[in-house]
């Protein structure tokens, strides 16, 4: 039976950037134009491509609004088109060779007025792995929910886990984050995404509302020919991560990076530009320099700034200096010794906004691998709040760092297990290693440990299951995880497993019709 379309409650407006899609584009609007939820508007805009207007015309659809450009500027000057003309409450996204089903507009709508503050919601998708055949038609050869994860701030900064054309956003949030960056050429996407998650929190909706398309081997994509080009695409990810829209950000932490490097020699630079390459949260470097070593600096990194001192200026000159030029939440001192890396400064950061003794702790920073805890006892190196560093300075004027926190009793220790950034996903990484040792039962173990103290509650029933499954003598448990996913929402993957567990009981008919309904998902005649 097919629901009435509803024409109640705010308008959304829906972005529909395109070029040389024309085959893909007709199927992509007539899943917009099915939508349960009809209140919407539909900007198309062709970003300078083959000609589209009959495509919009054939809708007869008065929603369907197109903007025909001649010249090609990319998907980021598409999007900010198409947003001088949102009429909308709710901005959502649709690439034009992806597909929503029905329910799509209607079930991120639900998720952000039913409170609780985001102003930002997401669905699951199915990423449907294809051929493309020479006429340009696609083959599909598997339907997978690549990504069903809850939203974690640290983690969008490092990685896009949000996929845009599952989001929905409240439009006034773009005032905020400023339009979307058009000198980017990849990335565009998560750009956008991290911008968001300075002003609002999202909430996850873990039921599949459509699908994008993946085609296998080489792709004309610009996303896939960028990633190609190592360095180009390395500069994009570091434009990415050095944008700071203006304060204030109330949900986003700002670290001041303060490198007390003394002089600006081979090994300072070193330094900075691993700093640079591997920080992703949002910061700020601070570099205490006399006037001849700032001379010697040779960056154009934004986010790169210089405290001036005297020449000969000993360490607690410079830190109290660059503590004068600082603006943040968190401070990370880093006398020399330390060696950037992942997770460098997150893992005490995290501590840090996580704890609920920020004020009188400060968290140890990794040094290099094989390195002393830290190189000169006087001077650790820490992250700990910004005000509480200036007040441990200003008690203990020119002092050494480690007598200054003494003194304002704040307390020195590396971050715990539970405290570091990343948690979840170091914990899966184990989890995925026992997988592939063959441990299915310890795998399974910690996929419900998982679930337990992280959530993600469907995509850990659904590893679970897998691996009781692949561990022998658990079906029972197995199948009662995965009918419990298939009655909220059943998917390719999850209607296999069932049908393979009740095969193995000797259940061949009922496995057999669980078979033909998995077919019929993934042949697009049935949705999940």
């Amino acid at each position: 039976m097919t629901a009435t379309p509803s024409h109640r409650g705010p308008l959304v407006t829906v972005l529909v950037p395109t070029f040389n899609r024309r085959r893909y584009l007709a199927e992509a609007l007539r899943s917009l134009a099915g939508q349960t939820y009809a209140n919407f508007e539909a900007v198309v805009v062709n970003d300078g491509g083959e000609p589209v207007a009959d495509v919009v015309a054939a809708l007869a659809d008065p929603r369907f609004t197109l903007i025909e450009r001649r010249d090609n500027r990319g998907k980021a000057a598409s999007l900010n088109e198409g947003l001088a003309r949102a009429r909308g409450s709710y901005v959502a996204y649709l690439d034009d060779d992806d597909l929503y089903y029905p329910a799509h507009l209607a079930a991120l709508l639900d998720a952000l007025q039913a409170g609780g503050g985001c102003g930002a919601a997401y669905t699951d998708l199915y990423k449907v792995h294809c051929r493309v055949r020479p006429d340009g038609s696609r083959q599909v050869l598997g339907k997978i929910v690549n990504v069903s994860r809850d939203f974690d701030r640290f983690l969008i900064c490092h990685f896009n886990h949000v996929l845009h054309v599952s989001l929905m956003h409240r439009r006034d949030l773009l005032d905020r984050t400023g339009p979307y960056n058009e000198r980017l050429r990849v990335l565009v996407d998560w750009d956008m995404t991290r911008r968001l998650a300075f002003f609002t929190d999202f909430r996850h909706v873990p039921r599949v509302t459509g699908e994008y398309y993946a085609p296998v081997g080489p792709s004309d994509r610009l996303s896939y020919r960028q990633r190609l080009q190592r360095q180009a695409y390395l500069e994009q990810v570091l434009a990415v991560r050095t944008t700071r829209p203006a304060k204030p950000w109330p949900k986003m932490p700002d670290l001041a990076i303060i490198l007390l490097a003394g002089r600006m020699d081979a090994r300072a630079a070193g330094v900075l530009r691993q700093a640079l390459l591997w920080t992703f949260m949002p910061y700020r470097v601070y570099l205490p320099l006399a006037a001849e070593d700032a001379s010697r600096l040779r960056t154009d990194a934004p986010v790169v700034a210089v405290a001036p001192v005297a020449a000969g200026a000993g360490r607690a000159e410079c830190l109290d200096a660059a503590l004068g030029a600082a603006d943040a939440d968190f401070a990370a001192v880093v006398p020399p010794g330390v060696a950037p890396g992942l997770l460098w400064v997150e893992d005490a950061l995290h501590a840090a906004v996580t704890s609920g003794a920020a004020d009188r702790t400060a968290f140890l920073i990794r040094c290099a691998a094989g390195a002393p805890p830290w190189a000169d006892a006087d001077w650790p190196p820490v992250v700990l709040r910004l005000d509480a560093l200036r007040r441990a300075r200003a008690a203990a004027a020119g002092a050494p760092l480690a007598h200054a926190l003494r003194a304002a009793g704040i307390a020195v220790r590396p971050p715990c297990d539970g405290e570091r950034a990343l948690q979840f996903d170091r914990l899966l990484q184990q989890a995925q290693a026992m997988e592939a040792e063959g441990n299915w039962a310890q795998a399974a173990w910690r996929y419900e440990r998982l679930r337990a103290r992280w959530a993600n509650h469907r995509w850990m029933d659904e590893r679970a299951a897998r691996a009781l499954f692949r561990a022998g003598g658990r079906d029972r448990q197995a199948l009662e995880l995965v009918r419990r996913l298939n009655r909220a929402q059943p998917t390719v993957d999850t209607l296999l497993l069932e049908a393979k567990l009740l095969r193995r009981g000797g259940a061949g008919d009922e496995a057999a019709a669980l078979l033909e309904r998995a077919e019929q998902i993934l042949s697009g005649k049935a949705l999940p």
